[in-house]
């Protein structure tokens, strides 16, 4: 199994822009429309029994507003009648209400376990809809927008087990042959998980195909493959070509098949190995991993060779074979690795990461002698190695950690994320990404075409990459820059979510209620303004504005276009118009 290539993302330097003064808060008044619904969205609330994180992520911050970035005038929700509505603008003064276009054929209200209805536009004239009970429906629609052409029919239905969320599809044609990809997302009860939230998260890839039997054409599921992981993931899509998946997750994803293969191939080393103590633990930061060996009283330093190289480490005492010995998981700063005896007769190792911030599943490849122990069981499960007390000495010297403090817009849950794209054939991970402390922001379609973009956080800036799967040398390019966007919006703490436009002019955030907050980026002045500290003419300013929504409902749907922000609330429709049209 070839080991998957560890890749990196590099952002442009043109798209940076390090003296970047701010936002500065424009009182020009934005150009609000309202629209009343005739039936309430179709909101779904979590019930008792969906209490972790990962269902308030999945489906408690789910977005009710979908935008058709085929023809980006059209967003469509799902009313309580189980009636899909389309609005579709062509001129903010004289707005429609919104249509009717399709009506889901079964009574949603029937199923105690469902989720929100989803909706996703692989193509131009294809939809993959799902009504939240189980029931994935695959539809034709003619071209959308036309009024004359489009019509919603149902080309394939069924029932696919538990209730799921579409998070994701693609169309596309391989050897003269249809074919349509689909992700669905499940937060579903792990009966083996008595140690954490007690769920996991599935996505399932579901290929249907056209099919031709005696004559007539239909779609079947001609494959289907499913991933698990522990935490849902930010980010989940298909290659356009439906070769490969992207996810970017912080805990990681794998194949269930070859979960169950590795079990049964591993079941008879772990027996044999259930009740062996562990040879070395060890632990990492970062920056750097540390190895801790207990070695016997009458072993001298003189006894203790240690060798290192870029990519292998070897451990011997006296004349024995190798302690440990084998390539280690990453590159190392050989030079700089040390070794000392501490006083407790333990043999103490630290290497030094090439890669920082890249953290290693395993110290050496294939080595099952070690032990990982996290920071918080180290002082417990290494403490026969150090002292028989806690604490036996707490005044000898200042405290091994210096406790900074961070701003709190700077702090988040999670320490470390990681970007992986997975072969559609063996679902084994080809290329990895760990995003370190670049913290995922939201994701957008900028070209229906391509996979959909997603923003980090990058210092204080947001960075927007698009992802190339057909150009292994620039699979992922940073796009666009929205400056100083990653800290602005730590410091919302009531945001709901984000949004930015397909051409980059904004980007934009909502709060759960009312509150509006557009980020332009920087426009030349048409009047003379000098920057007093420094003596000099300014010649870009960049705005912020704020739009306050007359409504006490939260707000469920955000989308944004190259020239409007819509915005759902449970009875209403909001448009913002942020940018004229050309």
């Amino acid at each position: 199994m070839a080991a998957a290539t560890s890749c990196s993302l590099r952002a442009k330097r043109l798209l940076l822009e390090p003296r970047f003064e701010g936002y500065k808060l424009s009182l020009e008044p934005l150009a609000c429309y309202r629209l009343g619904l005739a039936d309430a969205v179709a909101e779904v609330k979590l019930r008792d029994d969906q209490y972790t994180l990962d269902h308030m992520r999945a489906f408690g911050m789910y977005n009710y507003l979908h935008l058709d970035s085929w023809s980006q005038d059209n967003v469509y929700y799902v009313d309580q009648s189980g009636r899909v509505m389309n609005l579709s603008v062509t001129l903010d003064t004289s707005l429609q209400k919104p249509r009717e276009v399709f009506r889901l054929p079964a009574d949603l209200t029937a199923c105690d376990n469902r989720l929100c209805a989803s909706i996703y536009f692989p193509s131009s004239t294809w939809v993959t809809l799902s009504d939240g009970t189980g029931r994935l429906y695959l539809i034709k629609t003619g071209k959308r927008g036309d009024s004359a052409s489009e019509k919603w029919e149902i080309v394939f239905n069924e029932e696919l087990g538990s209730p799921f969320i579409v998070a994701h599809s693609v169309s596309f044609v391989k050897s003269g042959t249809h074919s349509v990809a689909v992700l669905l997302l499940r937060v579903e009860k792990d009966e083996l998980d008595t140690k954490g939230s007690g769920f996991h998260v599935t996505l399932e890839w579901v290929t249907i195909a056209e099919m031709s039997k005696e004559g007539d054409h239909q779609y079947e599921i001609c494959r289907k493959r499913v991933l698990q992981g522990k935490s849902v993931p930010h980010y989940a899509a298909i290659e356009p070509s439906g070769d490969g998946l992207m996810i970017l997750t912080y805990k990681p994803f794998k194949s269930i098949q070859q979960e169950e293969e590795k079990l049964v191939e591993n079941d008879d080393a772990k027996t044999a190995n259930e009740k062996k103590d562990p040879l070395y633990y060890w632990q990492q930061t970062e920056d750097d991993v540390t190895i801790t060996i207990h070695i016997p009283q009458d072993i001298t330093k003189d006894d203790i060779k240690v060798h290192f190289s870029p990519e292998n480490i070897c451990v011997t005492l006296k004349d024995q074979p190798p302690l440990m010995e084998g390539k280690l998981h990453s590159s190392v700063d050989h030079e700089s690795c040390t070794w000392i005896i501490k006083e407790n007769k333990s043999l103490e190792i630290s290497l030094i990461k090439k890669n920082e911030g890249l953290r290693w599943p395993e110290l050496i490849i294939g080595d099952t002698n070690g032990e990982l122990i996290m920071d918080t069981e180290m002082s417990e499960c290494l403490m026969h190695l150090t002292s028989e007390e806690m604490n036996p000495n707490p005044e000898k010297e200042n405290p091994p950690c210096n406790a900074q403090e961070l701003e709190e817009c700077d702090a988040f849950l999670e320490d470390s994320a990681t970007l992986c794209r997975f072969d559609g054939d063996t679902l084994q991970v080809t290329h990895v990404i760990n995003l370190g402390s670049n913290q995922y922001l939201f994701s957008a379609v900028v070209d229906p075409r391509e996979m959909p973009c997603f923003c980090l956080r990058h210092d204080v800036d947001a960075l927007l990459w698009q992802p190339h799967p057909d150009q292994p040398e620039n699979m992922w390019e940073h796009i666009a820059t929205f400056n100083a966007l990653g800290y602005v919006q730590a410091s919302k703490q009531d945001k709901k979510f984000m949004a930015c436009a397909p051409d980059y002019s904004y980007s934009a955030l909502c709060e759960c209620l009312r509150r509006v907050f557009i980020y332009r980026q920087p426009a030349p002045l048409s009047t003379v303004l000098y920057n007093r500290k420094e003596g000099r003419q300014v010649g870009q300013v960049a705005k912020q504005l704020v739009a306050t929504l007359e409504a006490n409902d939260p707000i469920l749907g955000f989308q944004a276009t190259n020239e409007r922000l819509f915005v759902l609330t449970a009875k209403t429709l909001f448009l913002i118009k942020v940018n004229t049209g050309n």
